[in-house]
């Protein structure tokens, strides 16, 4: 798979129309990728899509998949996602038993390996081992729910892991999730983001298409500026 290049916009498909979510997933064609929240109702309190519902979408959606395990034991669980042949598959760190051989595992599979972590916490144990990761998602909001405010206070975590990617040579992407849009996206892009998950920014526009233009642009330009 050819990779795309930054900044890159993932709608997330929770907030979609799950009864139409094949006209949804057509929606987004110009992204570039369909972000997929996984929820077990026990990590976080919420529930969602699982496997089987992961491989409908995999094989309807025009752009590959980023899948956010938002789930316990992702040691055991995480494998069989990237098995489905998604583009990439993101665990928590707070949920991860062995995070680097988790990573490493997905990788052989042939999925690009994601680690998140959450608002209040830190993200300097990650600094040392950037590389095993193609992915680190900072989340902006609690995990859980779609629609909640940006937390701007996760700002200086993620510009210093930016900061440590640039001074260590990485190529890691940093990827921000929750409360992204026009309003957000320039202070997330100017602190180092260049992978961008957005919801209700994206499927409460009028012009879909046209939404993730927008937010592609307003990253691209804030990105340059910083």
């Amino acid at each position: 798979m050819e990779l795309p290049d930054a900044p890159r916009i993932n709608p997330s498909i929770l907030a979609a129309d799950f009864v139409n979510m094949q006209r949804d997933l057509a929606k987004i064609a110009a992204a570039d990728f369909a972000h997929v929240d996984v929820m077990d109702n026990h990590f976080v309190p919420n529930l969602t899509f699982g496997p089987q519902m992961v491989e409908r979408i995999q094989a309807t959606s025009p752009i590959p998949l980023d899948v956010h395990l938002m789930i316990t034991d992702p040691d055991r669980w995480a494998p069989g996602y990237a098995e489905l042949g998604v583009a990439s598959v993101t665990f928590h760190l707070e949920a991860a038993a062995d995070p680097i051989s988790l990573a490493r595992q997905l990788r052989g599979i042939g999925a690009r390996a994601g680690v998140a972590i959450k608002p209040d916490t830190p993200a300097d144990g990650l600094y040392s081992v950037l590389d095993e990761f193609d992915q680190i998602l900072v989340m902006t909001v609690e995990p859980g729910f779609g629609g909640q405010g940006f937390m701007a206070e996760t700002m200086p975590k993620l510009r210093a892991l930016a900061d440590e990617a640039k001074r260590r040579g990485s190529t890691v992407w940093l990827q921000v999730d929750g409360g992204i849009s026009d309003a957000t996206i320039e202070q997330a892009a100017a602190a180092g983001a260049d992978t961008f998950v957005a919801g209700s920014a994206i499927y409460g526009a009028d012009d879909v298409e046209a939404a993730v233009t927008r937010l592609r642009d307003r990253a691209r330009a804030a990105s340059l500026e910083s």
